[in-house]
């Protein structure tokens, strides 16, 4: 019944609209693990999420519950640090799981959809200063970027990712559990920077994973446009 819950309060958040395809794109990163027994739940949203044309939801698995008996197969020490620097950009001392990061500045607990569909609702709204573009040409990937504002700070980010995992955990807190587990990120790189002026653009490699790029304020700012491309 919750995860139905979830799922319902999610879809309606952006209301008729949200599969539009020229509809800005929301980045909501979840960092989770599969040592944390409260995470299972935040797992199932973010699936529901992945599923939305307005949303890039990306699930970066934490390695600090990997002692209580159970390693996270997906787990790195660099989103570990990708979580910590958001704590210390908005002040805070502590990371936890489930969490969210919508827009890459509005924390929230993994847990809560009401919560998550009213910051998603909130940056759906946010007039964007920076189109973002990607295509595909057989092994590469251009990335064109086009802006209006004085972005000095600015980066360019790649990511890849899993569209879907399912593990048998044998130990630690969701021993015996089978778990579904979307979109679940193997990098995370910064591939450029920009100034948010004029045209931005860059080739990379096409990889034989789904991919993501996100422009971001420098220091774990703001997410200014992103795009993804199966």
């Amino acid at each position: 019944m919750r995860h139905a819950l979830s799922a319902a309060v999610l879809s309606l958040a952006l209301g008729a609209g949200a599969a539009l395809a020229d509809t800005p794109k929301v980045v909501v990163e979840l960092f989770t693990s599969q040592g944390c027994s409260s995470c299972p739940p935040a797992d199932a949203m973010l699936r529901d999420l992945a599923q939305r044309d307005d949303v890039i939801a990306l699930a970066l698995h934490v390695d600090y519950w990997d002692y209580i008996g159970w390693a996270d197969i997906f787990a790195s020490p660099a989103f570990t640090e990708r979580q910590k620097a958001y704590a210390r950009a908005a002040g805070e001392r502590m990371v936890y799981t489930p969490q969210m990061i919508i827009g890459g500045v509005d924390p929230v607990v993994g847990t809560r959809p009401m919560q998550v569909a009213d910051l998603l609702r909130a940056h759906s709204e946010v007039a964007r200063s920076v189109s973002l573009g990607l295509r595909a040409t057989g092994d590469e990937v251009e990335i064109t970027a086009e802006g209006e504002g004085d972005w000095a700070d600015c980066i360019v980010q790649l990511v890849r990712y899993l569209p879907e995992r399912t593990v048998e955990i044998d130990r630690g807190e969701n021993a015996g559990r089978t778990l579904v587990y979307a979109n679940v990120v193997t990098s995370w790189e910064v591939v450029g920077e920009w100034d948010g002026q004029g045209t931005f653009s860059l080739t990379v490699p096409r990889g034989d994973q789904p991919l993501a790029v996100i422009v971001q304020r420098e220091g774990h700012g703001a997410i200014l446009a992103a795009a993804a491309l199966d």
